[in-house]
């Protein structure tokens, strides 16, 4: 805790000199077309900046390698072991390339959540269904015409006029129409389940076949990494290395021009902040969880609450604290209640997304009630 408060603290002392010494660039601006999708690889963890998306794909490739050649220093093993890293990006990609095709044209002057497939309903279908072209592609397709307008409809409709962190609207298009795309895969005649008896899906080539993950054990190794994956669970990599380049490109940004992360709101360093201490509160509240279930869905309030409340209500330490512990002690409970009751061919990330929209709403509600006295 001493060690994240520190290093927030230093973050948030460096943001004026840095901010008088910021570096304009076309390589740094969101904005272009080019910067408008690399953003978007890193928007669910509110950054939304060119170098931080290219370290996570860079590193999430890396940890990939590692992994295939069973590495010592692979981490936890990305895409949870399956092996199927490529067939994830390449889906979500495709529902990225897709929803800006059909729903760029929303943005104008407004924000608008065309990122939503990348980390939602094409990614979640190639977990469930497993590797090659027919899943990637029913997915990416299934991610533009569901996710994004439910997203866009969410953020318009709702969000909007009523005041509310547009992360609620993303979430919910992203929840909503995972529903909606598991019980359509149940219909599509090319869509098999592995398990169900009928040809297997396109193996990987030459994939090693996946160890079974050992069960964590908490302890001074074992915290640190975990709270570092957790901030590329959104993406469903869950890797330290992923999230080391993710992280890394961010801080490079930042320190060249803090005006241009998180949505220009020169917030970055009480936003990174937030996420560390909730991810190392929640970790260490639900280690018990994570040794029994062997995954635990401490990642919830990382990607929604924690930089919301800070966008919500400033970059004051009593913010940061409080969002921190209502999200960790309220978040994971609720995805992992709700992950229980789901079928077996939906993906588990319905339940996590289904979290982060009540305990957004929740803790930013709570966070704002002494604000109104």
């Amino acid at each position: 805790m001493a060690v994240v408060t520190g290093l927030g603290a230093g973050l948030i002392a460096l943001q004026g000199p840095l901010a008088g010494h910021a570096v304009t660039s076309a390589w740094l601006d969101p904005e272009t077309w080019f910067g408008k999708l690399l953003g978007d690889l890193t928007e669910a963890q509110f950054y939304a900046t060119i170098p931080a998306g290219i370290g996570l794909v860079i590193m999430a490739v890396v940890a990939h390698r590692l992994a295939r050649a069973r590495h010592r220093l692979r981490g936890f093993d990305i895409s949870y072991g399956t092996g199927l890293l490529p067939w994830v990006l390449t889906a979500a990609t495709v529902g990225l390339l897709l929803s800006h095709a059909l729903w760029g044209w929303t943005r104008g002057e407004a924000w608008q959540p065309t990122f939503v497939p990348f980390v939602s309903v094409p990614p979640a279908i190639v977990l469930v269904y497993g590797a090659g072209w027919r899943v990637a592609l029913t997915g990416g397709v299934l991610g533009a015409l569901l996710t994004t307008p439910l997203a866009l409809a969410a953020v318009d409709l709702v969000c909007r006029p009523l005041g509310l962190p547009n992360v609620v609207g993303n979430v919910t298009g992203m929840w909503s129409s995972a529903l909606i795309a598991f019980l359509l895969c149940r219909w599509l005649p090319w869509m098999r389940l592995p398990a169900a008896g009928s040809e297997p899906p396109e193996p990987e080539p030459e994939a090693p076949t996946p160890a079974p993950a050992p069960a964590p054990v908490p302890g001074s190794s074992w915290l640190p990494r975990r709270v570092l994956a957790d901030f590329t669970e959104a993406q469903f990599f869950g890797n330290e290395w992923a999230s080391l380049g993710m992280l890394a490109g961010l801080v490079l940004a930042w320190a060249l021009n803090p005006g241009l992360p998180g949505y220009a709101s020169n917030l970055v360093p009480q936003m990174l902040t937030a996420q560390l201490l909730t991810a190392v509160l929640g970790v260490w509240w639900h280690a018990d969880r994570w040794r029994r279930h062997g995954w635990y869905p401490t990642f919830v309030p990382v990607v929604s609450l924690a930089p919301a409340a800070v966008l919500v209500h400033g970059g004051g330490w009593a913010v940061i604290v409080a969002a921190a512990l209502i999200g960790a002690l309220l978040g994971p409970p609720l995805a992992q209640a709700v992950i229980s009751r789901l079928p077996s061919d939906f993906h588990p990330f319905i339940g996590s997304v289904f979290s982060m929209t009540v305990t957004t709403l929740v803790g930013v509600g709570l966070i704002g009630v002494p604000q109104l006295f």
